[in-house]
């Protein structure tokens, strides 16, 4: 076992409870602005979702698995990793796409998909790959993790603030209206406060590792948007749903991962850094991305 994987960072009850309310908020506030159209667009249309979901789910999981095999990080940050890959997709990931020229409305209905699916697929490739991982699974034994345990936190956690932001909007449509952009925008300014402060905290732990954690990250976010991209272009999607899917991939849920690590791994060093660090460079590398295609527009495939 590593130096790191003997670090605990600073963090009590008082900041956890903090931060299960802080995602409690920012579902909340993009459940606002989803539709019950939003699910049945996946029944007229299922091949592009799908498609993203198998990137979401599968293919990254698996990915990611052969890339900590490959780099050989110390097992709390592989485990980390394997973490942020089973997390659904994150909650810019649509203003991105947008920003990006690429299929919105694509993006808005794999961000509702996946956020639901997640409650079980994040415990189970968690469990899955983390136990099939020779160091990280020892760290799942000491932890004892419970696979059911996981998917009831992440339940309460994204499950009934989605329910309840979507029954808000359904119900007082023209306060959502007015309330969805200042309550993203606020719950998602106070998750990056959270972050930095976190990160604050712990700045001499960060420090000593943060060469590595940069570079595995780097790789990580990088293979999660080639993931996206190339099954959808495998997969024969038009441009701007390959944009779609590939930002939806390759921008992860890390204020879900960052709970399950302080909830289930107590604040593990490795675990914990990397997948804070995640929750800034994916902002930076999706915005990178989406301006790079913002200058070119998507050409439209010809007709069949």
């Amino acid at each position: 076992m590593s130096e790191l994987d003997l670090v605990r960072l600073n963090f009590n009850p008082q900041s956890l409870w903090a931060l299960n309310a802080i995602i409690g908020l920012v579902m909340f506030g993009v459940a606002l602005d989803l539709r019950g159209s939003d699910f049945r667009a996946v029944l007229t249309a299922p091949k592009p979702v799908l498609i993203g979901l198998a990137g979401q789910f599968v293919l990254l999981p698996a990915f990611t698995f052969g890339l900590v095999l490959a780099i050989r990080p110390a097992p709390s940050i592989a485990l980390g990793m394997m973490l942020v890959a089973a997390c659904p997709g994150g909650n810019i990931s649509n203003f991105l796409t947008h920003y990006a020229k690429g299929n919105t409305a694509l993006s808005i209905a794999m961000t509702a998909v996946s956020t639901a699916v997640a409650v079980v697929m994040t415990p189970l490739n968690v469990s899955l790959w983390g136990g099939l991982h020779p160091e990280a699974s020892k760290i799942l034994k000491v932890v004892a993790l419970d696979p059911l345990e996981m998917l009831l936190a992440v339940f309460l956690l994204l499950g009934l603030p989605m329910a309840a932001g979507m029954w808000t909007g359904h119900r007082f449509p023209r306060l959502a209206a007015r309330a969805h952009k200042p309550v993203r925008a606020l719950s998602l300014a106070i998750f990056g406060l959270f972050v930095v402060g976190a990160l604050a905290a712990n700045w001499r732990h960060f420090l000593d590792y943060v060469g590595f954690v940069v570079l595995a990250v780097f790789l990580h976010n990088a293979l999660a948007l080639a993931t996206g991209y190339y099954a959808a272009r495998i997969a024969g999607l038009p441009e701007r749903d390959r944009r779609a899917v590939s930002i939806e991939v390759g921008i992860q849920n890390s204020a879900l991962g960052l709970v399950l690590i302080f909830n289930f791994f107590g604040g593990l060093g490795g675990m914990a850094i990397v997948t804070a660090w995640w929750g800034i460079w994916h902002i930076i590398s999706g915005l990178t991305v989406a301006t790079l295609w913002s200058r070119r527009p998507p050409v439209a495939m010809p007709p069949s």
